[in-house]
Parts: structure tokens; C-alpha cells; sequence
């Protein structure tokens, strides 16, 4: 009976980590959620080295990003690129440079 009952402990003792292991692997499936956070980090982690974005910066940028808060820029923001953009091709059409240049962005981006 004893020698039974040491087979019995044996084998259970044997088995045991392949039960273990089982439900560790069927754990190690992501969720939809954890998919989801996943494929954001991704296009997230792609947006700033589109930008080259570099320490502070980039986290700032991806701890927004991750949050779902960075959805562009702002229109106002939208605006002072459109305008820099418009000087900046009127500056190049009039063949301004050095400190005529500056003088004459300045005026335009304030005006």
C-alpha cells in the first residue's frame, strides 16, 4: 500500500509541471485589448521615428500618442505652418538671403 500510495505522489509530482506549463502557454495569448495597445505602440513607435523624434520629445510624443491625445496638429498650429510655408515660398521667388531674409519672414509671419 505505501509502495502504491509513493507511485501515486510520484507520478503526480511528475505531472504536475506539464500542467503548469499548459496553462502558462494558453496565458501567453494576448487580448483584443492587449492586441489593440499593441498595434498603437507600433504606429506610434513608426510616427516618431517619422519625425525623428529623440529622447524627452519622443516620450512625450508617445505617452500621448499611446493615450489616443495626439491626433495632429492643432489649426492653429495648421495656420502657422501655412503661413511660414507661404513666406517662405515668396521669400524664395523675391531670391532673399541672409539678413534681408530674416527681416523680411519676420515681417511676414507677424503680418
Amino acid at each position: 500500500m505505501k509502495g502504491l500510495l509513493a507511485v501515486a505522489c510520484a507520478f503526480m509530482l511528475a505531472v504536475s509541471p506539464l500542467a503548469l506549463a499548459q496553462d502558462k502557454a494558453a496565458k501567453k495569448e494576448p487580448t483584443e485589448a492587449q492586441k489593440k495597445q499593441q498595434e498603437r505602440m507600433k504606429s506610434c513607435n513608426a510616427r516618431a521615428g517619422d519625425r525623428k523624434l529623440e529622447g524627452d520629445a519622443r516620450k512625450q510624443f508617445m505617452s500621448s500618442c499611446l493615450k489616443g491625445d495626439d491626433s495632429g496638429p492643432s489649426p492653429k498650429q495648421k495656420a502657422q505652418q501655412q503661413k511660414m510655408t507661404d513666406c517662405n515660398k515668396q521669400a524664395a521667388s523675391k531670391k532673399l538671403e541672409g539678413d534681408a531674409r530674416k527681416n523680411f519672414m519676420s515681417s511676414c509671419l507677424k503680418g
